[in-house]
């Protein structure tokens, strides 16, 4: 069971590491999936650390720190991903905001040539 899990935690880092190295994830996103993909490697391989964790800590079941940790984690990336979605919706409003302005002053500056050439060919 060791052996399985070394290996998905190695196969976890690997897709990381392309999923960067091919820029499908950003470095600020990469350092993050690293972390979390080295601890795991770690904890699969010496387990007792979890086990010494959940005692240090106060934890009966260790397998219950670890759901906490990722609970505690996954709400986290869930916050820092509605950030990242309304400093996005903020940008796309204003840079909407921004077009309509330029294309008001276009259609109001061809208005105006096309006036003064009718003008000049009277």
């Amino acid at each position: 069971m060791i052996v399985l899990g070394i290996a998905f935690a190695a196969f976890v880092l690997v897709v990381i590491l392309w999923m960067l190295l091919s820029h499908r994830l950003r470095e600020k996103y990469a350092v993050l999936w690293l972390v979390i993909g080295v601890a795991m490697l770690v904890l699969t391989i010496f387990p007792e650390l979890l086990y010494g964790l959940s005692q240090l800590l106060g934890v009966q079941v260790p397998s219950n720190l670890l759901f906490i940790g990722a609970l505690a984690l996954l709400v986290g990336v869930t916050l820092h991903q509605s950030w990242e979605l309304s400093t996005a919706e903020d940008e796309t409003r204003r840079v909407a905001e921004e077009v309509a302005i330029l294309r008001a002053e276009v259609e109001a500056l061809a208005k105006r040539d096309t006036g003064t050439d009718q003008h000049d060919r009277l």
